[in-house]
This record gives C-alpha cells, sequence and structure tokens, in this order.
C-alpha cells in the first residue's frame, strides 16, 4: 500500500470509530429528559454534519492529485480535529 492509501484508511477507521461512539452516545442521549433531549438532538445533528463533511473530505482525497495532496492532509486534520473536539464536548456534557 502506498503512502496515501495508508493515511486514507487510517482516516477512514478514525472516522467510522466516532461515528460508532455517536451512535452509542445518541442512545444515551435518547434516555434524557424531555428538554434536555431536545438539546441534545439539536448537538446530535450538528455532529452528523460534521461527520458528513469529514466523509466529503475524505473521498476528495481518495482522487486528490499528488500535487495537493499535502494540502488536503492539513484540510482533512482540521475537519477531523474539530469533529474529534466536537464530540468530545458533547460527550462532556451528556
Amino acid at each position: 500500500m502506498d503512502k496515501k492509501s495508508v493515511y486514507i484508511e487510517k482516516m477512514k477507521t478514525q472516522l467510522d470509530e466516532l461515528n460508532a461512539n455517536m451512535n452509542k452516545l445518541e442512545a444515551k442521549a435518547d434516555e434524557a429528559k424531555d428538554d434536555a433531549r431536545a438539546l441534545y438532538k439539536e448537538e446530535m445533528a450538528k455532529l452528523r454534519h460534521q461527520s458528513e463533511v469529514a466523509k466529503g473530505k475524505l473521498d476528495d482525497m481518495k482522487v486528490a492529485s499528488e500535487d495537493t495532496w499535502d494540502a488536503m492532509v492539513t484540510e482533512m486534520e482540521k475537519v477531523r480535529d474539530a469533529f474529534v473536539h466536537s464530540f468530545n464536548y458533547f460527550k462532556s456534557q451528556v
């Protein structure tokens, strides 16, 4: 496997793990009281959006040229880091 394929697979694994953890967290949030549940649902929608953005970046990376690869890696890591930060913050609130 080349460097690009290894990186893409690593990012895909990390995003898959985050999404699985997000599903568990969503189940826990569903057990909250009505007023808190509404807030949790809103936050989960934001996390789902970040997940979709990250998936889109990952798809873009799959077809990136060598010329744009380094910039794509930087963008992907920023998107992933923001997603992880948001997830961890939300997790601490549940």
